[in-house]
């Protein structure tokens, strides 16, 4: 009989079951103690027994039903559940409701419930699993099968509908967060995400969809096993006894599927206390779509948890300080308010206060920091001189009028020495952090700035952040502040969607002919003119500019997006001058080609800009500029050296450089234009300067930094009429299509086939296609000595795994091409030829992703379980071969971009080979020596049998020489007699399947047998 399939019996019965074994209670809404509200979900036994348990109280039933009607009060409210936040962190009315260090369940109460209606009138939804602590909903989970229709969109798609729907605020608002599976792993090459396990906070506008990659193995380490009576329970409760011992079942209750790796990751006890309290912040700010301010609520990304852990780790051993190399968009200021949190908790067991500065270098960077913290709820001290700093230094324990957490906002150039040598108004014992943001810049050694700093506090702690590290030049920035505490690099950020790729857009021929006409134009003049002044000079500017206008304005149309924002950096103050004024003056028609009499339409375009220098208006007024444009309303930001670091707009998408900016500078400045933004794919960096000798030398350094940080890793290498001749040996062939396919296990099946080729999943569904029409065939034709040779009763499941995997490659193709079909629709119908096409255009290649292909090639061929493979070996030499034409040290980017290609063909390559290795040992129950064997006898010039065939006398070898292994352990210490034997097995179990060996064929059968085993011994 055909299992039941589904997300039921698939995912969500062995993830609640997986709870259980994280030390959860599962809950049934059938049993008698299922009591609760219907207006907030609090399941109001567990309430009052967490209460009293935490609190060592006696309240009621109706003592914890008031309480409840008060959070209710608090949940109607629009403030994405703050109210009721603030209760679970520091309690209702002296009551705790959550004991943030209970991590074995004896206060708090964790349970695990399925199918809980959230429900409001005539309006509901149910989610697969809710989560309780003390009867509270906090979390919910949200499973689908693999290949589920519009994959983890779904998903998505409908919990946004869900909470615009004001029906539902008191679910949103007492929801901490949310996890969304189906059960895939990531596929990192996706534009929108469609398969994987993510996780997300409420938002009643639009959810954030993060990854989850667990950095920390040791929390897989203490998973219990399963409670047999718990699990029949589970089943009972939701009538899917008829699952239990199917392979599928046993398949998806290992702890490693992605739903159970991530509930592991975000909700065993520790952790999951860890990020209700540290890890979940709620953010007024200006709406980047609207312009208008809005509440959001944000939950720690995974790179600033394992930070966040990797400082407490550091603190532990005594070390104060460190660099957090996290790349540019990755969140370090979020990740310094999160740990004014967890680290003051962390002196405060210890008796000692912490005191937290945040230190910059600019003043812009200053007023922007202060705005970040006060917008996340801390209260700012912004020091403006060095007597401030003074008073606030020296006042440490002074409390600030709200009693809330505070931070000190300075620019390092305030910072007085002077601070130290004077004696504290309270004897308390204090613990200075100095957060140092871009930790890359204005820190050296040998000045001032950095002297004053150590010498304010030399017992404070000191946590460097930068996304680009000072490697080469007089000093690095781990000279300064010691070893990296935690890493994460531009290419994870990009596969978490925190960033977007980069294209560098040459400038097109005609361009450049028309500059080299100004440059002579000028040349008479040169000698009266400094080289700033000639590119400053109308005669330069004006081409420059028009050409910016057209191809912004092509890029709006290209893109389909009237919404995406632009900065020029100009090569001096006199240049931005001249641009912004030649952009102003409004001068610029854009040729449009009418497609009614094949002319050109002239287009009137009329951009707002604004000129950002650091003496050009006030601080109020480039504040204001700035706001304006990341609002939408000014088209152009024209500026010189600010707003290269620190400034962050979304919309930013067209940097056009027109000046060579060195070293860590240049990456600064490009990853302006790599923020998340609707569903782009690239940032675009439209280069005059030609930045690409410094952008390689750049790129060479960090990664030789990479590597010293990372080891020598890099050195390891159809006739409707059918007769039944025709069925049987159209059977054959299918047999030997699915062979390697696990057909009994759907699970494993789904499994298998999401690694295969769109082309290899059309052949693998005609191959059931055509087993389904041959066993209806030789019903309706009556072929009864047939019916045997039909025995997959389960065909109908691995169709719909095939079909619906197939759906999701298609969608996959059709999401990543939808950018570009775009482009060239619309560049088809304004009629853009290619007088427009530019001299290059190509994906700027940071070294981190070479780094990361490098080694996920060499990882994939590691697991290689067959290095005798002649494809094995190939690709080993062809990976020898690629390293052996120039040192990596020595690689461009643009040979690094090729590289890169190639490494992918390898690893895809590997993949497949160890795809179909690991398929081929599972035929043997796991047993890689007759997976090899298997292949050996297969490789030959006239191969011994089909795989059929060869598998079923390898499978009856195998047994028999198992058995005699096992029952004489000894029998190896003899390796001619043990030959010997071998030869009588493989002439027997081949004379059954009626073929015939001779003597040679079978000495070398049986050496190839027996030295697998020999092997065997000698290597374990």
């Amino acid at each position: 009989m055909a299992v039941i399939h589904n997300e039921d019996s698939r995912v969500k019965i062995p993830a609640l079951v997986h709870f259980t074994r994280l030390g959860y209670t599962y809950k049934s809404l059938k049993e008698s103690d299922g009591k609760y509200d219907e207006d907030t979900n609090i399941f109001i036994g567990s309430f009052r027994d967490g209460i009293n348990n935490i609190n060592g109280t006696n309240i009621s039933e109706q003592e914890a039903k008031d309480i409840i009607a008060d959070l209710k009060d608090t949940l109607n409210q629009e403030d994405l559940g703050q109210g009721f936040y603030t209760y679970l962190k520091k309690g209702y009315k002296g009551l705790k409701l959550i004991d943030f260090d209970s991590i074995d369940g004896f206060k708090n109460i964790y349970e695990v419930v399925t199918e809980f209606t959230c429900k409001n009138g005539s309006e509901e939804f149910r989610p697969d699993i809710t989560v309780l602590v003390n009867g509270m909903p906090l979390v919910f989970i949200e499973v689908k099968k693999p290949n589920n229709k519009n994959g983890i969109q779904a998903e998505y798609e409908r919990i946004n509908k869900r909470f615009a729907n004001k029906k539902f605020r008191r679910f949103a608002n007492i929801t901490q967060f949310m996890i969304f599976s189906n059960n895939s792993e990531y596929d990192d090459t996706e534009v929108i995400p469609l398969e994987g396990a993510f996780y997300s906070t409420t938002d009643y506008k639009k959810l954030f969809f993060s990854h989850f990659r667990e950095e920390d193995s040791s929390i897989f380490d203490n998973i219990s096993e399963i409670d047999v009576d718990v699990e029949k329970k589970i089943l009972k409760d939701n009538n899917l006894f008829s699952i239990k011992g199917s392979g599928e079942y046993d398949t998806n209750m290992s702890s490693t599927t992605p739903t159970n790796r991530i509930i592991t990751s975000m909700l065993s006890h520790e952790r999951f206390m860890m990020l209700l309290k540290y890890a979940i912040c709620f953010v007024d700010k200006v709406d980047p779509d609207t312009g208008i301010r809005r509440l959001e609520k944000h939950i720690m990304r995974y790179p600033q948890l394992f930070a966040t852990k990797a400082i407490e780790k550091k603190l532990d051993d005594g070390v104060k300080k460190g660099v957090i190399w996290h790349t540019q968009g990755s969140g370090k200021t979020e990740l310094a308010f999160y740990n004014t949190h967890y680290l003051k908790d962390y002196y405060q067991k210890q008796g000692i206060i912490a005191k937290f500065y945040f230190i910059v270098d600019r003043l812009d960077l200053l007023r922007q920091a202060a705005d970040e913290f006060r917008s996340r709820g801390l209260v700012v001290d912004e020091v403006k001189n060095k007597a401030e700093f003074e008073k606030v230094f020296t006042k440490p324990g002074e409390k600030n009028n709200t009693g809330e957490l505070s931070i000190t906002v300075i620019n390092i150039q305030k910072l007085s020495a002077n601070a130290i040598s004077k004696s504290l108004d309270y004897d308390l014992n204090i613990q200075r952090i100095y957060f140092l943001d871009e930790a890359h810049r204005s820190y050296n050694p040998t000045g001032s700035f950095l002297a004053n700093l150590i010498a304010s506090d030399r017992n404070a702690v000191m946590i460097a952040l930068t996304g680009t590290p000072l490697i080469s030049g007089d000093y690095n920035t781990t000279d300064v502040f010691g070893h990296y505490i935690h890493k994460y690099f531009y290419n994870s950020s990009i596969a978490d969607r925190y960033t977007l790729r980069l294209i560098r857009e040459g400038i097109k021929t005609e361009y450049r002919m028309s500059l080299m006409a100004a440059l002579k134009e000028l040349k008479a003049i040169k000698g009266s003119l400094p080289t700033k002044d000639i590119y400053a000079h109308k005669a330069y500017v004006r081409p420059l500019v028009k050409y910016i206008i057209d191809d912004f304005t092509r890029s709006r149309l290209r893109l389909n997006d009237d919404s995406i924002g632009g900065m020029i950096v100009c090569e001096s103050e006199s240049q931005a001058r001249a641009v912004f004024e030649e952009i102003k003056s409004k001068n610029y028609k854009v040729a449009l080609a009418d497609e009614q009499d094949d002319s050109e339409l002239l287009l009137d375009k009329d951009y707002s800009c604004a000129l950002i220098l650091h003496d050009e208006d006030d601080k109020d007024t480039r504040a204001h500029e700035q706001n304006e444009f990341k609002q939408g309303q000014i088209d152009f930001l024209v500026v010189y050296r600010m707003l290269l670091t620190g400034f962050d707009a979304n919309r930013l998408k067209k940097l056009y450089l027109c000046r060579k900016i060195t070293e860590h500078n240049l990456l600064q400045a490009l990853t302006r234009v790599n923020r998340p933004y609707k569903n782009y794919r690239y940032g675009y960096v439209v280069d005059f300067a030609d930045i690409r000798k410094e952008f390689d030398k750049t790129n060479k350094a960090y990664f030789e930094e990479l590597q010293q940080e990372l080891g020598d890793a890099f050195e390891e290498y159809n006739n409707i009429l059918k007769g039944e001749d025709e069925i049987k040996k159209e059977l054959d062939y299918i047999s030997e299509k699915l062979f390697l396919f696990d057909t009994e296990n759907a699970e494993i099946f789904s499994q298998q086939i999401s690694e295969l080729e769109k082309s290899e999943l059309i052949e693998v569904r005609k191959a059931i296609e055509l087993y389904k029409e041959l066993a209806n065939l030789s019903k309706l034709y009556g072929y009864d000595d047939l019916a045997n040779r039909f025995t997959l009763d389960n065909i109908k499941s691995l169709y719909n795994e095939v079909t619906n995997r197939i759906n999701i490659v298609n969608q996959k193709e059709a999401l990543a091409n939808a950018e570009d079909m775009s482009a060239i629709l619309n560049m088809a119908l304004d009629g853009i030829d290619f007088r427009f096409h530019k001299v290059s255009e190509s994906e700027m290649v940071i070294a981190d992703k070479f780094r990361e292909s490098l080694e996920h090639t060499r990882a994939e061929l590691q697991r290689n379980n067959d290095p005798k493979d002649p494809e094995y070996v190939l690709l080993v030499d062809e990976l020898q071969r690629l390293f052996a034409k120039k040192n990596i040290e020595e690689l461009t980017a643009e040979e690094m971009d090729s590289h890169i290609k190639e490494l992918n063909r390898i690893e895809d390559a590997a993949k497949k080979k160890n795809l179909a290795d690991a398929m081929l040992a599972r035929k043997y129950n796991g047993d890689l020596k007759y997976m090899r064997t298997h292949k050996r006898l297969r490789e030959g010039i006239s191969p011994v049998a089909t795989d059929i065939v060869l598998n079923r006398i390898l499978l009856s070898v195998k047994n028999s020489v198992d058995k005699q292994v096992y029952d004489n352990e000894n029998v190896l210490d003899n390796e001619p007699y043990f030959q010997k034997s071998m030869y009588r097995l493989i002439l027997k179990e081949f004379n059954n399947n009626d073929i015939r060996l001779n003597a040679q064929n079978v000495k070398e059968i049986g050496n190839c047998i027996s030295e697998e085993y020999f092997h065997e011994r000698t290597w374990k």
